[in-house]
């Protein structure tokens, strides 16, 4: 297989090439949407869930890489719209070793290859997947590029893509225009650093939520008079959303708003307390990483997506929570002066059992507690 532009592989796509940034090869066939110019580039992650592959497409955490499936077969039950995350995949491309033309599901709608067409993602399918996901696990994520143009071009455009460090991502996933849901009867402000809709459905059970862009100011929030303020999931370094750590110090500042975080947003709620962050190898991206919880000593198994992660600097601020038991990696904090929480992984989703689900509960404790609701109808 020699990647050239037109050539036929053995289930009749085009053939195509996937180049790592280091110049490691990897031979396919093309799928999805033919990218621009015949290459595409970004970040190369892997992702282990056994399903959930729509979910993960449209989670706006994905913006700015290149997703590979390490589960065998992906496509298996097709697509509806009911398992969407957000109106569109923000990721810039799916690595497959099996992309499944004919799904079986009485709730499909459409085809996972469809449905990348659709949205003009591109996908590389019949990849040895192992193989990349080792290479990963021992030199990290890693740029990358892939596509029908040749194998010269594909490396060339490898060489030169870009990783997500230092890039601000949030604000090409981030709500152009305030808006509204749920119908709960807290009333909670969320930052949309690239929210997803099972959490919005979540938080929207017991709260009405206002849902702001990124770039809000602390002013305009407390002028809503929220109960609480959600901080919440999103891609990129957070290092570079140095104007909403601030914006979130004058809300900290307050000592009256109860503030819950997760994922990006727990990582610039830890950055506000005075907190460090730091990017991980390969990131962890999956929906089976057990967690500890430090006051119960319970395990969770837990729904991860993130490349960064917070620094223990054994900082007075706060207080660590919950701690990853595959790497030690800090999963949870919590304030010591202001009702400020977070969680580094997702308890709005489902990896098994609903392990995190009491985070939420936790939430509306903290607004009770405030007494911000007191003489309320």
């Amino acid at each position: 297989m020699t990647g050239a532009d037109g050539a036929r592989g053995v289930g009749g796509r085009d053939e195509s090439v996937l180049v790592l940034a280091d110049g490691t090869l990897f031979e396919g066939e093309a799928a999805g949407a033919p990218p621009a110019g015949g290459v595409a580039t970004g970040e190369a992650v892997f992702n282990t869930v056994l399903s959930g592959y729509q979910e993960v497409l449209t989670d706006p955490s994905y913006a700015g890489q290149v997703v590979a499936f390490t589960c065998p077969h992906i496509g298996n039950y097709g697509v509806n719209p009911a398992d969407d995350e957000s109106a569109r995949p923000h990721c810039l491309g799916v690595i497959v070793r099996d992309l499944t033309e004919v799904p079986s599901n009485w709730r499909a709608t459409g085809s996972l290859d469809g449905f990348l067409v659709a949205h003009g993602v591109p996908a590389i399918t019949g990849v040895d997947t192992r193989r990349l996901t080792r290479h990963l696990r021992d030199h990290g994520a890693l740029p990358c590029a892939f596509g029908t143009a040749g194998e010269s071009e594909v490396r060339s455009a490898a060489s030169s893509a870009p990783s997500t460090d230092g890039r601000d991502l949030v604000s090409a996933v981030t709500t152009g225009h305030t808006f509204t849901r749920g119908n709960g009867p807290y009333r909670v402000v969320a930052y949309d650093f690239g929210i997803k809709e099972a959490m919005l459905r979540r938080l929207g059970a017991l709260a009405t939520i206002t849902v702001v862009p990124a770039s809000t100011s602390a002013e305009h929030v407390l002028d809503m008079a929220p109960d609480g303020v959600f901080l919440s999931n999103g891609p990129g370094d957070p290092s570079t959303l140095s104007s909403v750590v601030e914006e979130l110090r004058i809300l900290l500042g307050q000592r009256s708003v109860p503030v819950f975080g997760i994922c990006l947003g727990h990582q610039l709620l830890a950055t506000a307390l005075g907190a460090a962050t730091y990017k991980l190898p390969f990131g962890h991206h999956g929906g089976n990483h057990p967690v500890r919880r430090g006051s119960s000593g319970r395990v969770e198994i837990t729904s991860q997506n993130h490349n960064y992660a917070v620094a223990d600097g054994g900082l007075d601020s706060f207080e660590v929570t919950h701690v990853n038991l595959n790497d030690g990696v800090i999963e949870g904090i919590r304030s010591r002066d202001v009702p400020a929480f977070g969680v580094q992984y997702h308890p709005e989703a489902g990896p098994g059992p609903h392990d995190a689900r009491y985070l939420v509960a936790e939430f509306t404790g903290l607004m009770d507690a405030t007494g911000a609701r007191a003489g309320r109808s």
